[in-house]
């Protein structure tokens, strides 16, 4: 059984034995409930934001642990600039900071940060912290970690069909030869694979815009537990009942 043990709490993961064929590709995992498990406790609502990085953190040294290549983390989506300012001000300034503080982290084991979201808007230090983790991590292999900030599904559709709008206009490409693998071209990050398993844990059951093209057939999992309190288990548990689902993709088995 491989063993991996974890820097913040220095204890070791069992993750269960699966076969390779059965594990995701891609899982996209929605951040969800940070604000809602500090209320709760009587705690500013920030808290709840700095107890998911470390959260945050474990599931990608469990990934690592299963070999799970391909990990997007919804971290602002462009709905949540409805926040408070306060609240607005803090999440900017949280996700460049943990950007600061964990990409060394993060390059020591070998994975790969990419970047997925829109420009407009993004504070310039945020972008800033993200292209230095993109460059610094841009040659590691074990897994790539999407870092979605100020990141929207709908937004990424309509980006990337106003970039091939634009190639139709100018005449180098012909409408009857758009496809859908094409439009996945025009996508805010090309080399992502469609997502296996949509994960999302507080008790909420909805995509909340996260990546609606690449999940046409993620194998949907909810969890009734907030983020905070997510852990190495939790994602075990979660891969466990993806490698059960019965995935026909439209057809027949």
């Amino acid at each position: 059984m491989k063993r991996v043990i974890t820097p913040d709490r220095n204890r070791v993961l069992h993750p269960p034995q699966i076969p390779a064929e059965f594990l995701p590709r891609h899982i996209a995992l929605v951040m969800d409930g940070n604000g809602r498990w500090a209320q709760e406790r009587g705690m500013p609502r920030t808290q709840g934001h700095k107890r998911g990085e470390a959260v945050l953190l474990e599931v990608v040294d469990a990934c690592l642990a299963m070999g799970i290549p391909y990990l997007s983390a919804y971290a602002f989506s462009t709905e949540n600039w409805r926040r408070t300012p306060d609240e607005v001000r803090f999440l900017m300034g949280f996700n460049r900071d943990v950007l600061r503080r964990q990409r060394e982290w993060l390059n020591e084991r070998g994975v790969r940060v990419v970047w997925a979201g829109r420009r407009p808007r993004l504070w310039r230090s945020v972008l800033k912290e993200l292209e230095k983790a993109e460059e610094l991590t841009r040659d590691n292999t074990a897994m790539t970690l999407v870092m979605c900030v100020n990141y929207g599904g709908r937004a990424e559709i309509v980006d990337g069909v106003r970039s091939l709008a634009q190639q139709v206009a100018s005449g180098k490409v012909r409408p009857e030869e758009i496809s859908e693998s094409m439009l996945s071209a025009y996508m805010y990050d090309p080399q992502m694979p469609d997502v296996d398993l949509f994960l999302r844990p507080s008790g909420e059951k909805r995509t909340s815009n996260f990546l609606l093209w690449q999940s046409a057939y993620a194998e949907m999992v909810y969890q009734d537990k907030l983020f905070p309190d997510f852990g190495p288990e939790d994602l075990f548990a979660a891969v466990e009942e993806y490698a059960r689902r019965d995935r026909r993709f439209g057809g027949t088995k």
